[in-house]
């Protein structure tokens, strides 16, 4: 445990629910995490669909980022350094390397300040100071979470006073199941994309393009998880027996179903890209509210610009300059399927 997570104790956690009829979503002011969704199958069995655990040290001690805002940038910025306007900032390195997904402290460890509550939304703030991680700027987060029947809305938007990467994401795992029954390999999967990032060995993007046409990476008429996992595709490969890919996204909604109990959740996105990620690197020496963890339990789809953007040239700009607001939105709307 680090010396920051150990200032955080359970006494200071704020869990708050957000009810509507057929669900219940459970978020905490700790890294802005999704504990829980519970929604209805299509015999209106309310049962839970995300990973996540019931204590603040089981998180500390073990969460790869289960459910939480990932920030200042998601991803890896390769060798852990960036250049702003001139000046060159080291990073934490805390992927072998590279920086991942904010550093040893990110924003999944962060304890926010509560904004607001009720039954239906809840208004979270975090206050980033300057260097924090290397990164340069005090950064103001808003993250708003609001339920409408059954569709939840992520909304984050941010200001910083010096010029900054900010490039967020949501980092829940999903698992339509209900209360961790299968893993996700036999999840049904469809993503509206033409298009890929190839990542290397080090799962960093390669800066190009590619078509997923005749790839198992082609999921726009939908595909089973495990087509793809058990594939000896160099990508598939390389990102360990699975998926850790980047998507580009074409406005249209991505599903994801479970075909035996008739769960989908469809995700919509202001964001360029969506990365794809199976679980494949969860390790087996700690419990998920009674379930063993292991590879492929759960799988995340963050919603995001494009991973080492501040590194490529190509790729998108992510730096938010004094004056700017930084937004990203994404919602995740339940339903079922008959039988």
């Amino acid at each position: 445990m680090t010396e920051q997570t150990q200032l955080i104790q359970e006494t200071d956690l704020i869990r708050h629910t957000l009810t509507q009829p057929g669900i219940e979503v459970e978020i905490w002011n700790y890294g802005g995490i999704i504990n829980d969704i519970r929604v209805a199958d299509r015999d209106g069995r309310i049962e839970s669909v995300v990973l996540g655990f019931d204590t603040l040290k089981e998180y500390q001690d073990h969460s790869p980022y289960f459910g939480a805002i990932v920030g200042r940038v998601a991803g890896r910025i390769g060798q852990a350094r960036m250049e702003v306007e001139g000046t060159v900032y080291p990073l934490a390195a805390n992927d072998g390397e590279h920086h991942l997904h904010g550093g040893i402290h990110g924003f999944d460890q962060a304890l926010f300040e509560v904004m607001e509550m009720t039954e239906t939304q809840l208004h979270l703030r975090h206050v980033s100071p300057d260097g924090a991680e290397g990164y340069p700027g005090t950064v103001t987060l808003d993250a708003i979470y609001q339920l409408d029947g059954l569709a939840l809305k992520l909304t984050m938007h941010a200001t910083t006073d010096q010029t900054t990467p900010l490039n967020l994401t949501n980092h829940t795992y999903w698992n339509l199941s209900g209360n961790l029954q299968r893993d996700i390999l036999d999840h049904q999967l469809t993503i509206p994309s033409k298009t890929y990032l190839p990542v290397g060995d080090d799962l960093l993007p390669t800066g190009k393009l590619q078509d997923v046409s005749g790839t198992p990476l082609d999921f726009q008429t939908g595909r089973r998880i495990r087509s793809g996992a058990e594939s000896d595709h160099p990508e598939t490969v390389a990102a360990g027996n699975g998926y850790d890919h980047p998507f580009l996204l074409s406005g249209q909604p991505i599903r994801l179903e479970d075909a035996l109990n008739g769960r989908y959740v469809e995700v919509t996105t202001n964001q360029p890209v969506v990365i794809l990620y199976t679980g494949t690197q969860l390790e087996t020496n700690y419990t998920i509210r009674g379930v063993a963890s292991r590879p492929s339990l759960g799988l995340c789809l963050e919603t995001q610009v494009h991973p080492n953007a501040v590194k490529e040239a190509s790729f998108p700009d992510v730096l938010v300059r004094p004056g700017e607001t930084y937004r990203w939105e994404t919602t995740y709307r339940f339903g079922t399927d008959g039988s």
